[in-house]
């Protein structure tokens, strides 16, 4: 079987950029608060389209399409839930049209996040449930041109396992990226290393995995730092990080990271062993174009420990760190559970 377009990307470049935020970038095009991005889709595409030329012209090799929300249990939200294959398969084809009109190969990424429930045994989302929902989603993705299946900022284990089961019936390549935001774990307690076992345990196995969003650039290193421990040189990492730290500035959020900040965070990644670079939550265009000059120029320096990333991207939290110096180890609040002591940062 032939590669696609992703997997050919892969053999013939060291790095690929994947594209910024979604979410943020709408804002500033008129996205109210509580929206569903997802019905730009069909309501706003030149809105959607203009992101994507302005990802594509600072670099980008990856587009996600705006569909991250796009189940049928986040769609519910706003009675919307009988739209999945419409508004997903729009996605994927505005992505698609921009990518195929750029002159140059680009991949489309469908973007599936969490359904927002929580499945068993914690909550009552059967894992059938949320497979069903997540290979509706994919099928979608896969009929309007997507290259990939992307999943993204996933907290449990569960949750990942039944979207990568779901997204696997489309018969495309998937990628998985989860949030390392609560003390160096996911929400739900999963710590980086455990989600290379995780990759390990799939089958069909993922195409590539690793982080996104979470605290900021320099705790997302950290968690690659983690990763790499534990994976092995063949793997396929993933970095997408916030554009540093969030503020509430003025009634509004903003985010603290320059240009000059993500352009150091890409090098230190790739320095990592991340071979998908991008910026998820506050990065604009503007960011990315310096994040891809930066990896034109970048020649890989030694991987760089937790000090030196910290030196260079600013603070990171105690949990990232106890992490990366400890990745096999289970996170901090189970060993001192369990009579041990936590590390002192």
């Amino acid at each position: 079987m032939a590669n696609n377009r992703f997997e050919q990307l892969l053999l013939e470049r060291e790095w690929l950029l994947a594209d910024g935020a979604t979410g943020t970038n709408y804002f500033s095009m008129g996205l109210q608060s509580g929206d569903a991005p997802e019905l730009w889709n069909v309501d706003h595409p030149d809105r959607v389209t203009l992101l994507h030329q302005q990802f594509i012209d600072a670099g980008a090799d990856i587009l996600l399409t705006n569909s991250f929300g796009g189940s049928a249990y986040r769609l519910k939200l706003h009675q919307s839930e009988h739209r999945v294959p419409e508004l997903n398969a729009a996605a994927a084809r505005l992505a698609r049209t921009c990518a195929d009109a750029s002159g140059r190969p680009i991949v489309a990424a469908g973007s599936m996040g969490p359904t927002g429930e929580i499945l068993e045994p914690v909550g009552t989302l059967t894992f059938e449930e949320a497979k069903s929902a997540f290979a509706e989603q994919a099928e979608a993705l896969a009929d309007g041109g997507a290259d990939v299946i992307w999943l993204e900022t996933m907290s449990s284990k569960e949750e990942l396992q039944a979207a990568g089961a779901g997204a696997a019936e489309c018969g495309l390549p998937v990628v998985a990226t989860m949030t390392f935001d609560t003390n160096g774990s996911t929400m739900m307690g999963v710590p980086p290393a455990r989600l290379v076992d995780i990759y390990r345990e799939t089958v069909p196995r993922l195409a590539a995995y690793g982080a996104n969003c979470g605290v900021g650039a320099a705790d997302l290193v950290g968690t690659l730092l983690a990763m790499r421990s534990h994976a092995e040189d063949v793997d396929i990492l993933v970095a997408k990080a916030n554009c540093g730290i969030p503020q509430f500035v003025d009634g509004e959020i903003q985010y603290s990271g320059t240009p000059e900040l993500m352009a150091e965070y890409a090098c230190l990644a790739r320095d990592c062993g991340a071979r998908i670079i991008g910026g998820c939550c506050g990065t604009t265009p503007v960011h990315l174009a310096a994040m891809y000059q930066a990896l034109l120029d970048h020649s890989i320096r030694q991987i760089p420990d937790i000090d030196e990333v910290a030196a260079a991207l600013g603070p990171v939290t105690a949990g990232t760190r106890d992490a990366c110096l400890h990745p096999h180890a289970p996170p901090a609040e189970k060993r001192r559970s369990r009579g041990g002591g936590r590390r002192r940062a």
